[in-house]
């Protein structure tokens, strides 16, 4: 019987905890023991791995985050604490390895796996969805329903109080969780590092809306475009003559309940990743394309930027 284990690495994301209950499941299924390991890359290298079974992941399908605890590990870019790693990984005859993360883990892993021959595969899981490669990250839908929903209460009080707000959106330097909150959430402005821009574009078409009977405006910015959101708001109430408000709406992003489609995606991620491993995908990412799923090499997924796609950003630019 093969040793699997799998761990999260990075930010943690809603559909961790449904991908880990299936990881349980269907490695059972397989004929393969299944491991924790707790604290992400930090816990591989501190020896806190443990077998587990169905009672370790009963009823934590509905959960956010991860059960198992995550990190970013800096002791993991040294050799000799990798070499501590292999050696816990022996020790409980373990030679694969799923690793939900970004792109930072899966270069992290792809030294590993030459250094020392450990499998792995990786699974997608940022709600910033900025890794090449692939077009959905796990966590990425939980995260837009909590957008979808902060942007749907708050558009209550800009209209009852005739204020500008500005909802400023996750995401680093990739503008995916802005520019879709924008086109489904009926906003007036989107803001993302991706496309330049300048307000003073925006000034008279914004007052003229005003004077045309517009009561209120709903901004959504990611973190990071050029300006910060309390400019943007400044803006809003020195050119435009309208109140303003920030909302940052930050780490609830990360949280809750997982989404319908996140859980389902865990499943499908999990069963890719695990039949990879059986079948000598030693190191790669399970990406998910408009062709469907596909194995694709960590050189593939890291080599450059993320780029948004140019029929979303058409939208941007009509909307």
């Amino acid at each position: 019987m093969s040793n699997i284990a799998i761990l999260c690495s990075g930010g943690d994301v809603s559909g961790m905890n449904p991908a880990l209950k299936h990881f349980v499941e269907y490695s059972l299924q397989k004929g393969l023991r299944p491991f924790f390991i707790y604290d992400g890359l930090e816990g591989l290298i501190d020896n806190n791995i443990q077998e587990v079974s169905y009672s370790d992941v009963s009823g934590i399908i509905t959960r956010g985050g991860t059960k198992i605890g995550s990190s970013r590990s800096k002791r993991f870019m040294h050799k000799e604490y990798r070499k501590i790693a292999k050696k816990n990984l022996d020790a409980l005859g373990i030679d694969m390895l799923v690793v939900m993360g970004g792109d930072g883990s899966f270069r992290g892993m792809e030294i590993f796996y030459k250094e020392h021959g450990v499998k792995f595969c990786g699974i997608p899981s940022t709600i910033d969805n900025d890794i090449n490669g692939t077009d959905y990250c796990l966590g990425v839908d939980t995260a837009l329903n909590i957008i979808k929903t902060s942007i749907d209460a708050i558009r209550d009080t800009a209209s009852s109080f005739k204020r500008a707000f500005v909802i400023e959106t996750m995401g680093r330097d990739c503008g995916y969780l802005a520019l879709i909150s924008h086109l489904t959430s009926g906003s007036e402005l989107c803001l993302i590092p991706e496309v330049p821009y300048d307000l003073k574009d925006y000034e008279e078409d914004f007052k003229n809306q005003i004077k045309n009977g517009r009561r209120y405006f709903i901004a959504i910015v990611s973190e990071g475009i050029q300006e910060d959101s309390q400019e943007i708001a400044t803006w809003f109430e020195e050119k435009i003559g309208m109140e303003s408000r920030v909302s940052v709406l930050g780490h609830i992003q990360r949280g809750g309940n997982p989404s319908i489609y996140d859980r389902l995606m865990a499943y499908k991620f999990v069963n890719y990743a695990i039949d990879g491993l059986l079948h000598q995908k030693n190191e790669s990412v399970i990406c998910y394309t408009k062709n469907g799923f596909e194995f694709k090499s960590i050189k593939e997924v890291t080599s450059k930027t993320k780029e948004l796609d140019t029929q979303l950003l058409t939208c941007l630019e009509c909307s």
